[in-house]
């Protein structure tokens, strides 16, 4: 069976990596956070369905509130959703992290999303009070509550993580469901719990093939359908920098890339990254860099090997300027467009029509569509107001 490129969606992901200026000194995050405003408001303007924004605590990024700066884009922003890229459940409150995302969405007019996970920093535990020993219990129980939360109906609930709760709702009420992705770094166990709760999958990609992936999407579709579930979405979250030349991309994003992965490294015992592994990644792993058509078929591979339904960029790696990520949004959103930046002249409208007209996707992987947005998913982004 063809994928239809046009039932795909496209997203653009930020941690809030706090960047340089031209002179290459640190800009400050107050800045960079005014900064991922503009970058949002334009890739709605070049039609990219999705706009997520990761949360930290720690000095290299910028957003500990994702769902403020998100606010902020609701009233400069039309049609694109705005969700996180991940909210860290085991550290936060779900039921307060759905009265946000509620009120979010009723400033958006129907546009909020959310993507929940355990995140790969830790920073959140000792800064609000979490051990973790109780890493595990803490998102198992945060999620089936969230997951409670989120049917609109009185609360009853209890578990080992907080105290019982019996009928009670929450304010303001939700107008709609609340499209909710579960973000997933490869463990079969998360997998398979995401498809338990009914939830739809977000494969964060950030090295390595994509290919290798493969196994968790089938498993993800075979859990579902024993669990007696409809089919949900999913998606792959992965790296990447556009500019007009392959050269150019990779000359970009190379110093950054390096120097986030070996500030990392040091903290977790990894050693020393270089050139060498950013070519590999570039060439032949997880990082999608390179002119806007090396891009657009670097994703169609991983579309159609996959069976996906949304693929997510994250468009920002390491202390990149704001100029160059606001070139690679307009490229990633006007890819393969015969008119080039003119999508940006037709307003969000456009719903990124040029990198779906970039895409050549081949009939290499079945995957049955979505007929319907399904409980807590969506298979494309919902109508305008």
């Amino acid at each position: 069976m063809s994928i239809d490129p046009g039932s795909i969606t496209f997203g653009l992901d930020t941690f809030g990596d706090v960047t340089v200026d031209s002179a290459g000194d640190p800009v400050a995050p107050a800045q960079v956070i005014r900064d991922i405003v503009a970058q949002g408001e334009l890739a709605d303007q070049v039609g990219i369905d999705h706009f997520s924004i990761g949360e930290h605590h720690r000095p290299d990024f910028a957003v500990s509130a994702p769902d403020m700066v998100l606010a902020g884009l609701a009233a400069r922003t039309e049609r694109i959703t705005l969700g996180t890229a991940v909210i860290v459940l085991s550290s936060d409150d779900p039921l307060r992290v759905v009265e946000r995302f509620s009120t979010l969405d009723a400033l958006s007019q129907g546009r909020a999303e959310l993507t929940v996970g355990r995140g790969s920093f830790t920073e959140s535990f000792p800064l609000f009070g979490f051990a973790m020993q109780d890493y595990e219990t803490l998102f198992e129980e945060k999620l089936d509550l969230l997951v409670t939360a989120l049917s609109g109906e009185p609360i009853t609930w209890s578990g080992t993580t907080r105290a019982p709760l019996k009928d009670q709702s929450l304010y303001p009420p939700l107008e709609r469901e609340l499209p909710t992705w579960v973000a997933v770094g490869g463990s079969p166990n998360s997998v398979i719990r995401t498809a338990r709760h009914g939830l739809p999958l977000m494969l964060a990609i950030i090295g390595g093939p994509a290919q290798r992936f493969a196994p968790y999407v089938d498993l993800f579709h075979e859990a579902t359908a024993k669990l007696g579930g409809q089919r949900r979405p999913v998606g792959v979250h992965s790296p990447g920098h556009i500019a007009a030349t392959d050269a150019a991309a990779r000359e970009q994003l190379a110093p950054h890339w390096i120097h986030n992965r070996n500030e990392i490294g040091r903290e977790r015992g990894w050693g020393p990254s270089g050139i060498g592994e950013f070519e590999a990644e570039a060439d032949h792993g997880a990082l999608y860099v390179g002119s806007p058509e090396t891009v657009a078929q670097k994703i169609a591979r991983t579309i159609t090997s996959l069976g996906i339904d949304r693929f997510d960029l994250k468009y920002v790696n390491g202390p990149m300027p704001h100029e160059q990520l606001m070139e690679s949004i307009r490229l990633y959103g006007t890819v393969g467009d015969p008119a080039g930046a003119g999508a940006a002249g037709r307003g969000a409208g456009s719903r990124g029509i040029g990198l779906r007209r970039g895409l050549r996707i081949a009939p290499l992987h079945p995957s049955p569509r979505l007929t319907g947005a399904g409980r807590h998913g969506c298979a494309a982004r919902p109508p305008p107001g």
